[in-house]
């Protein structure tokens, strides 16, 4: 599709004198600048949606809905919207019809992996590094998710959930572990919130236990405790994929008899 800045020039205008030419060409990098500043926050946006569970696999986007919502044009939010395609994140069964990526079981155990081991380590090196500011700021994410849980704010916990989750990666300083988490994340957000309120306590408790390894500086008990918050709070996730796979399992087999 062409860009505004990218239209032919007119034949009266393109026989102008060079120094004529020099202000349009600057305001059209300057919008094409633009333009890619918004393409950017519209991505944003949309991940920011995908790992603070605001969507929930199979979910369905519409673009001009959204377009709508966020304040600008078609071109940028179908932009972003490929991207995430590109992800992962998103599926296009057709021009029309977006969707939440539905995880699959083997997606699910692989990325529960590698978030164990990630996640693991960078609570470790937050153990070891955490000030007193930082322990405060995990001890208020607590409180606050444990006062959405009170007041039956669903969306509110599943946001503080996954902040408290990407606050002791940011304590520990690891930039290149969290932007690989944010990407397991865009698959994660909405597969916990399908399953946040049936997992339970499951889903806060074990903050609790990375919270007291930290104030003791004790690297290898944080490593351990979110380790465990993972596997507790993710068995709800497994039940539910497993389920997903035996009936799966099932239809294939109508099929073939």
């Amino acid at each position: 599709m062409h860009h505004p800045s990218e239209s032919p020039l007119p034949a009266s205008i393109a026989e102008s004198p060079a120094p004529s030419l020099q202000a349009p060409q600057a305001e059209a990098r300057f919008s094409a600048m633009q333009y890619e500043n918004m393409g950017n926050r519209v991505y944003s946006r949309i991940c920011g949606a995908l790992m603070e569970g605001q969507l929930r696999p199979g979910d369905r986007l519409r673009i001009r809905e959204l377009a709508a919502e966020l304040g600008t044009s078609i071109t940028p939010v179908r932009d972003g919207v490929l991207r995430l395609v590109q992800d992962g994140a998103l599926v296009m069964r057709s021009a029309r019809d977006i969707r939440v990526a539905e995880v699959t079981l083997p997606e699910y155990l692989e990325i529960r992996d590698i978030r164990l081991e990630l996640e693991g380590m960078a609570a470790a090196r937050a153990a070891e590094v955490a000030t007193a500011d930082d322990i405060a700021r995990m001890e208020a994410l607590i409180e606050q998710n444990e006062q959405a849980l009170a007041a039956g704010d669903v969306l509110g916990a599943i946001s503080l959930n996954q902040h408290f989750h990407f606050e002791y990666c940011r304590i520990a300083n690891m930039p290149v572990l969290l932007s690989i988490l944010e990407r397991l994340w865009l698959k994660m957000g909405p597969l916990i919130a399908q399953c946040y309120t049936a997992g339970g306590r499951d889903m806060i408790d074990g903050h609790y236990s990375l919270l007291a390894a930290m104030r003791n500086r004790d690297s290898q008990a944080a490593r351990v405790a979110v380790q465990t918050d993972i596997l507790s709070g993710g068995q709800v996730i497994l039940e539910l994929k497993k389920r997903s796979a035996k009936a799966a399992e099932s239809i294939e087999d109508l099929r073939r008899s």
